[in-house]
């Protein structure tokens, strides 16, 4: 229940999806087809929660989310368009 506010906050963001799949995808394990994880290694998501909220359990919310997977769109189209 605790992922369920950052899930509906990308939910409401129809043009976020595809960037929230990427980002999915590049945030599983290298070895993810042996070991069957399709989630990321527990230690980068509370080195991640612990720089960002000073709590290695904080759960990130749907605001921040929405504004991580903005910026991730962005920055792709911004590398995207230098090439």
């Amino acid at each position: 229940m605790k992922w369920l506010p950052p899930a509906i906050g990308v939910l409401r963001r129809p043009d976020l999806w595809p960037t929230a799949v990427r980002q999915g995808v590049t945030l599983l394990p290298l070895d993810w087809k042996s070991s069957r994880r399709l989630l990321p290694d527990r230690s980068y998501l509370k080195f991640r929660s612990l720089t960002q909220y000073g709590s290695a359990d904080a759960v990130p919310t749907g605001p921040d989310v929405v504004s991580y997977l903005s910026w991730c769109r962005a920055w792709r189209h911004t590398v995207s368009s230098r090439r």
